[in-house]
């Protein structure tokens, strides 16, 4: 299970500090108002800000390396990082592109300590990184299906370039848009568009080329 980092604590702010008429609703504050209190030095802020990312981040890196315990680790090096670096953080309220920002360098870190591992490990996962997909069939023919289907998919991910398929990881399921993209990776908006589209497409012919292939 991920922990927060333990110089942090995840005590909620004493809602008796504000008064408020029973008819208004808690306003939260947005991930940038927490991450400039933090800049400021209300290290108790990050606790907020790690129960609102640890989960999504978690996905981010399990879907790039298929390595569940890896990618446990990876989010609480994001988090140190986010807590060394606080002071280069911009009051431009990006925070989205900043902690993915932080997160693409430790991914890609981790991938050149490791070179060559992350798509062997990602095509042979036991369990999917792609997407976990309803089962809609009680039947067992129906869920053996699936599980070969995700197995192909998973294959077909893991063959994709890395930058694909990290493309379609912050546009899929990080569901980031393609303006936080585009600032992530300093292009435009309408460059992101095509080369999502452009990933789509590759994933879907590798998925169907290895579907077409003969079963061993």
């Amino acid at each position: 299970m991920i922990a927060a980092p333990p110089e942090l604590s995840l005590t909620c702010p004493d809602s008796s500090a504000a008064t408020r008429s029973s008819s208004d609703d808690p306003v939260e504050p947005s991930d940038h108002d927490l991450m400039l209190a933090v800049r400021a030095g209300d290290l108790r802020r990050l606790g907020d800000l790690f129960e609102r990312h640890h989960g999504p981040l978690y996905g981010f890196f399990v879907r790039l390396t298929a390595d569940r315990g890896a990618s446990e680790d990876l989010v609480q090096l994001v988090f140190y990082r986010i807590l060394k670096y606080r002071h280069t953080y911009r009051d431009e309220g990006k925070f989205s592109a900043w902690i993915y920002h932080l997160a693409r360098k430790i991914a890609a870190d981790h991938f050149n300590s490791r070179r060559g591992r992350t798509a062997r490990t990602l095509a042979g996962a036991e369990e999917p990184a792609w997407e976990q997909l309803p089962d809609q069939s009680p039947t067992p023919d129906a869920r053996a299906v699936a599980a070969d289907d995700l197995a192909l998919l998973n294959r077909a991910l893991a063959a994709l370039p890395p930058d694909q398929r990290e493309l379609l990881v912050l546009a899929r399921f990080q569901h980031l848009s393609h303006e936080q993209i585009a600032h992530l990776l300093e292009t435009t908006a309408g460059a992101v568009k095509v080369r999502v589209h452009r990933a789509f497409t590759t994933l879907r012919d590798r998925y169907f080329r290895l579907r077409r292939e003969p079963a061993p």
